[in-house]
Protein backbone atom coordinates (compact mmCIF):
# COMPACT_ATOMS: atom_id res chain seq x y z
CA UNK A 1 0.00 0.00 0.00
CA UNK A 2 1.17 3.14 -1.10
CA UNK A 3 1.45 6.26 1.12
CA UNK A 4 -1.19 8.02 -0.13
CA UNK A 5 -3.56 5.05 0.38
CA UNK A 6 -1.96 4.76 4.17
CA UNK A 7 -2.29 8.56 4.62
CA UNK A 8 -6.30 8.23 3.30
CA UNK A 9 -6.83 5.31 5.55
CA UNK A 10 -5.64 6.22 8.56
CA UNK A 11 -7.44 9.61 8.46
CA UNK A 12 -10.58 8.11 7.46
CA UNK A 13 -10.23 6.10 10.92
CA UNK A 14 -8.81 8.68 12.95
CA UNK A 15 -11.41 11.24 11.52
CA UNK A 16 -14.46 8.38 12.59
CA UNK A 17 -12.76 8.62 16.41
CA UNK A 18 -12.80 12.50 16.63
CA UNK A 19 -16.42 12.63 15.52
CA UNK A 20 -17.85 9.78 17.68
CA UNK A 21 -15.49 11.70 20.87
CA UNK A 22 -16.39 15.12 20.01
CA UNK A 23 -19.90 15.81 18.39
CA UNK A 24 -21.57 16.02 21.74
CA UNK A 25 -19.37 19.00 22.93
CA UNK A 26 -19.92 20.64 19.73
CA UNK A 27 -23.62 20.34 19.23
CA UNK A 28 -23.44 22.53 22.98
CA UNK A 29 -20.97 24.77 21.01
CA UNK A 30 -23.26 25.85 18.20
CA UNK A 31 -26.26 25.99 20.52
CA UNK A 32 -24.34 28.74 22.39
CA UNK A 33 -22.77 30.83 19.51
CA UNK A 34 -26.29 30.91 17.36
CA UNK A 35 -28.74 31.91 20.57
CA UNK A 36 -30.08 35.37 19.93
CA UNK A 37 -28.64 38.26 22.16
CA UNK A 38 -31.41 38.76 24.81
CA UNK A 39 -33.51 41.34 25.09
CA UNK A 40 -32.68 44.08 28.09
CA UNK A 41 -33.20 42.59 31.28
CA UNK A 42 -34.12 39.39 29.91
CA UNK A 43 -31.80 36.59 30.15
CA UNK A 44 -29.66 34.23 27.46
CA UNK A 45 -31.94 31.13 26.25
CA UNK A 46 -28.73 29.35 27.75
CA UNK A 47 -27.12 30.32 31.03
CA UNK A 48 -23.94 28.20 30.12
CA UNK A 49 -22.51 24.86 28.50
CA UNK A 50 -23.75 22.88 31.14
CA UNK A 51 -27.96 24.40 30.88
CA UNK A 52 -27.80 23.95 27.28
CA UNK A 53 -27.04 20.30 27.80
CA UNK A 54 -29.69 20.18 29.96
CA UNK A 55 -32.21 21.72 27.87
CA UNK A 56 -30.94 19.89 24.87
CA UNK A 57 -31.79 16.48 26.81
CA UNK A 58 -34.62 17.58 28.37
CA UNK A 59 -36.04 18.99 24.76
CA UNK A 60 -34.78 16.20 23.06
CA UNK A 61 -33.42 13.44 24.87
CA UNK A 62 -29.46 12.19 24.61
CA UNK A 63 -29.71 11.63 20.81
CA UNK A 64 -30.64 15.62 20.38
CA UNK A 65 -26.24 16.11 21.68
CA UNK A 66 -25.57 13.94 18.43
CA UNK A 67 -28.27 16.16 16.17
CA UNK A 68 -26.14 17.09 12.56
CA UNK A 69 -24.35 14.51 12.81
CA UNK A 70 -25.15 12.91 9.68
CA UNK A 71 -23.28 15.36 7.18
CA UNK A 72 -19.84 15.15 9.15
CA UNK A 73 -20.42 11.42 9.51
CA UNK A 74 -21.01 10.93 5.57
CA UNK A 75 -18.44 13.41 5.00
CA UNK A 76 -15.43 12.37 7.92
CA UNK A 77 -13.99 9.82 5.56
CA UNK A 78 -12.95 12.60 2.54
CA UNK A 79 -12.27 15.78 4.98
CA UNK A 80 -9.94 13.40 7.23
CA UNK A 81 -8.49 11.62 4.40
CA UNK A 82 -7.77 14.93 2.11
CA UNK A 83 -6.73 16.80 5.47
CA UNK A 84 -4.20 13.69 6.67
CA UNK A 85 -3.32 13.08 3.08
CA UNK A 86 -2.01 16.82 1.66
CA UNK A 87 -0.12 17.16 5.08
CA UNK A 88 1.36 13.76 3.99
CA UNK A 89 2.23 14.78 0.34
CA UNK A 90 3.76 18.19 2.08
CA UNK A 91 6.04 16.15 4.43
CA UNK A 92 7.18 14.73 1.52
CA UNK A 93 7.88 17.86 -0.78
CA UNK A 94 9.99 19.54 2.22
CA UNK A 95 11.84 16.28 3.53
CA UNK A 96 15.58 16.59 2.31
CA UNK A 97 15.73 12.99 1.86
CA UNK A 98 13.10 10.21 1.99
CA UNK A 99 12.23 9.34 6.00
CA UNK A 100 14.08 12.48 7.28
CA UNK A 101 11.90 14.01 10.03
CA UNK A 102 10.85 17.80 9.74
CA UNK A 103 10.86 20.89 12.43
CA UNK A 104 8.54 22.63 14.03
CA UNK A 105 8.04 25.01 11.72
CA UNK A 106 7.66 22.56 8.58
CA UNK A 107 5.31 20.99 10.05
CA UNK A 108 2.86 24.59 10.43
CA UNK A 109 3.66 24.98 7.12
CA UNK A 110 2.25 21.28 6.29
CA UNK A 111 -0.87 22.34 8.20
CA UNK A 112 -1.35 25.41 6.43
CA UNK A 113 -1.62 23.75 3.43
CA UNK A 114 -3.86 20.75 4.12
CA UNK A 115 -6.03 23.43 6.06
CA UNK A 116 -6.44 25.29 2.72
CA UNK A 117 -7.01 22.11 1.19
CA UNK A 118 -10.27 20.91 3.65
CA UNK A 119 -11.98 24.06 3.74
CA UNK A 120 -13.45 23.66 0.43
CA UNK A 121 -14.98 19.99 2.30
CA UNK A 122 -15.78 21.92 5.29
CA UNK A 123 -17.35 25.00 4.90
CA UNK A 124 -20.86 23.10 2.86
CA UNK A 125 -20.26 19.87 5.56
CA UNK A 126 -20.42 22.53 8.73
CA UNK A 127 -22.88 24.83 6.80
CA UNK A 128 -25.29 21.60 7.11
CA UNK A 129 -24.28 21.10 10.30
CA UNK A 130 -24.65 24.65 12.16
CA UNK A 131 -27.87 24.48 10.24
CA UNK A 132 -29.63 21.89 12.38
CA UNK A 133 -27.95 22.08 15.42
CA UNK A 134 -28.87 26.05 15.31
CA UNK A 135 -32.65 25.02 14.67
CA UNK A 136 -33.98 25.24 18.37
CA UNK A 137 -32.00 28.51 19.16
CA UNK A 138 -33.01 30.17 15.97
CA UNK A 139 -36.64 29.28 16.47
CA UNK A 140 -36.10 32.08 19.43
CA UNK A 141 -34.63 34.81 17.17
CA UNK A 142 -37.89 36.16 15.81
CA UNK A 143 -36.13 35.94 12.50
CA UNK A 144 -37.72 35.64 9.20
CA UNK A 145 -35.58 32.40 8.33
CA UNK A 146 -37.53 30.72 11.74
CA UNK A 147 -40.10 28.60 9.57
CA UNK A 148 -37.47 26.49 8.19
CA UNK A 149 -37.47 23.03 9.95
CA UNK A 150 -34.67 20.95 8.53
CA UNK A 151 -35.91 16.97 8.70
CA UNK A 152 -31.82 16.26 8.70
CA UNK A 153 -28.94 16.69 6.50
CA UNK A 154 -30.09 15.64 2.97
CA UNK A 155 -33.39 18.35 3.60
CA UNK A 156 -30.78 21.22 4.43
CA UNK A 157 -29.10 21.05 1.40
CA UNK A 158 -32.36 20.34 -1.05
CA UNK A 159 -33.11 23.23 0.70
CA UNK A 160 -30.07 25.78 -0.09
CA UNK A 161 -30.01 24.41 -3.53
CA UNK A 162 -33.46 25.48 -4.28
CA UNK A 163 -34.22 28.21 -2.33
CA UNK A 164 -30.41 30.21 -1.44
CA UNK A 165 -28.08 30.39 -5.09
CA UNK A 166 -27.86 27.11 -5.94
CA UNK A 167 -24.18 25.72 -5.10
CA UNK A 168 -22.37 28.77 -3.90
CA UNK A 169 -25.22 28.74 -1.03
CA UNK A 170 -23.29 25.59 0.52
CA UNK A 171 -20.35 27.37 0.10
CA UNK A 172 -21.42 29.97 2.16
CA UNK A 173 -19.30 31.36 5.31
CA UNK A 174 -16.17 29.97 2.71
CA UNK A 175 -14.06 32.53 3.90
CA UNK A 176 -14.23 32.91 7.64
CA UNK A 177 -13.71 28.58 6.98
CA UNK A 178 -10.36 29.36 5.56
CA UNK A 179 -9.76 31.85 8.57
CA UNK A 180 -10.21 29.12 10.36
CA UNK A 181 -8.49 26.25 9.16
CA UNK A 182 -5.51 27.54 7.46
CA UNK A 183 -4.15 28.97 10.78
CA UNK A 184 -6.16 26.36 13.18
CA UNK A 185 -4.40 23.48 11.15
CA UNK A 186 -0.94 25.10 11.50
CA UNK A 187 -0.99 25.56 14.76
CA UNK A 188 -2.61 22.48 15.56
CA UNK A 189 0.12 20.44 13.31
CA UNK A 190 3.24 22.45 14.72
CA UNK A 191 2.05 22.33 18.34
CA UNK A 192 1.50 18.42 17.98
CA UNK A 193 4.85 18.42 16.40
CA UNK A 194 6.79 20.41 19.18
CA UNK A 195 5.21 18.47 21.79
CA UNK A 196 6.24 14.93 20.81
CA UNK A 197 9.66 16.19 20.33
CA UNK A 198 9.73 18.08 23.34
CA UNK A 199 8.55 14.46 24.72
CA UNK A 200 11.10 12.53 22.99
CA UNK A 201 13.96 14.44 23.88
CA UNK A 202 14.82 15.25 19.53
CA UNK A 203 13.33 14.83 16.48
CA UNK A 204 13.34 10.90 16.58
CA UNK A 205 9.84 10.31 17.89
CA UNK A 206 8.58 7.01 16.38
CA UNK A 207 9.29 5.44 20.17
CA UNK A 208 6.98 7.66 21.51
CA UNK A 209 3.85 5.19 23.92
CA UNK A 210 0.32 6.02 23.27
CA UNK A 211 -0.04 8.20 26.31
CA UNK A 212 2.46 10.08 25.21
CA UNK A 213 0.48 10.45 21.69
CA UNK A 214 -2.70 10.89 23.72
CA UNK A 215 -1.22 14.12 25.51
CA UNK A 216 0.06 15.55 22.01
CA UNK A 217 -2.86 15.07 20.16
CA UNK A 218 -5.06 16.69 23.01
CA UNK A 219 -2.54 20.14 23.57
CA UNK A 220 -2.59 20.58 19.50
CA UNK A 221 -6.48 20.64 19.59
CA UNK A 222 -6.53 22.83 22.11
CA UNK A 223 -3.89 25.22 20.26
CA UNK A 224 -6.19 24.94 17.64
CA UNK A 225 -9.29 26.59 19.15
CA UNK A 226 -7.25 28.94 21.28
CA UNK A 227 -5.83 30.31 17.59
CA UNK A 228 -8.85 30.68 15.83
CA UNK A 229 -11.97 30.80 17.79
CA UNK A 230 -13.60 34.05 17.20
CA UNK A 231 -12.89 33.22 13.50
CA UNK A 232 -15.34 30.28 14.44
CA UNK A 233 -18.09 32.21 15.56
CA UNK A 234 -17.91 34.34 12.63
CA UNK A 235 -18.34 31.44 10.27
CA UNK A 236 -21.37 29.85 12.53
CA UNK A 237 -23.30 33.05 12.48
CA UNK A 238 -22.68 33.62 8.58
CA UNK A 239 -23.72 30.33 8.00
CA UNK A 240 -27.01 30.47 10.28
CA UNK A 241 -28.13 33.88 8.74
CA UNK A 242 -30.97 33.98 6.72
CA UNK A 243 -30.48 34.04 3.18
CA UNK A 244 -33.77 36.74 2.47
CA UNK A 245 -33.25 39.15 5.55
CA UNK A 246 -29.80 38.52 6.18
CA UNK A 247 -28.56 40.09 9.82
CA UNK A 248 -24.62 40.79 8.45
CA UNK A 249 -23.16 41.71 5.06
CA UNK A 250 -20.02 39.33 5.98
CA UNK A 251 -17.63 38.20 7.55
CA UNK A 252 -16.19 41.45 8.79
CA UNK A 253 -19.74 42.70 9.40
CA UNK A 254 -20.53 39.85 11.40
CA UNK A 255 -17.46 40.46 13.76
CA UNK A 256 -18.06 44.25 14.46
CA UNK A 257 -21.51 44.07 15.19
CA UNK A 258 -20.89 40.96 17.80
CA UNK A 259 -18.53 43.33 19.83
CA UNK A 260 -20.74 45.92 19.42
CA UNK A 261 -23.76 44.13 20.98
CA UNK A 262 -21.56 41.95 23.51
CA UNK A 263 -18.63 42.70 23.56
CA UNK A 264 -15.13 40.37 23.83
CA UNK A 265 -17.16 37.81 25.59
CA UNK A 266 -19.81 37.65 22.10
CA UNK A 267 -16.47 36.32 19.78
CA UNK A 268 -16.22 33.77 22.77
CA UNK A 269 -19.82 32.12 23.05
CA UNK A 270 -19.16 28.63 23.28
CA UNK A 271 -15.57 29.02 24.67
CA UNK A 272 -16.22 26.12 27.12
CA UNK A 273 -17.05 23.45 25.38
CA UNK A 274 -15.32 23.94 22.10
CA UNK A 275 -11.98 23.28 24.68
CA UNK A 276 -13.97 20.71 26.43
CA UNK A 277 -14.54 19.09 23.20
CA UNK A 278 -10.82 19.93 21.60
CA UNK A 279 -8.92 17.90 23.96
CA UNK A 280 -10.63 14.29 24.18
CA UNK A 281 -11.31 14.70 20.25
CA UNK A 282 -8.04 15.38 18.96
CA UNK A 283 -5.99 13.42 21.52
CA UNK A 284 -8.70 10.58 19.82
CA UNK A 285 -7.76 11.50 16.23
CA UNK A 286 -4.34 11.58 16.57
CA UNK A 287 -3.83 8.61 18.50
CA UNK A 288 -6.16 6.47 16.35
CA UNK A 289 -4.43 8.07 13.09
CA UNK A 290 -0.97 6.82 14.58
CA UNK A 291 -2.09 3.73 15.38
CA UNK A 292 -3.56 2.75 12.13
CA UNK A 293 -0.46 4.13 10.09
CA UNK A 294 1.48 2.42 12.41
CA UNK A 295 -0.08 -0.97 11.32
CA UNK A 296 0.16 0.10 7.51
CA UNK A 297 3.96 -0.15 7.82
Amino acid sequence: MGDVAKDLTSGTIGGAAQLIVGHPFDTVKVKLQSQPAPLPGQPPKYAGAIDAVKQTIAAEGPRGLYKGMGAPLATVAAFNAVLFTVRGQMEALLRSQPGAPLTVSQQVICGAGAGVAVSFLACPTELIKCRLQAQSALADSGSAGVAVKYGGPMDVARHVLRSEGGVRGLFKGLVPTLAREVPGNAAMFGVYEAVKQYMAGGTDTSKLGRGSLIIAGGLAGAACWLSVYPTDIVKSVIQVDDYKNPKYTGSINAFRRILASEGVKGVYKGFSPAIARSVPANAACFLAYEVARSSLG
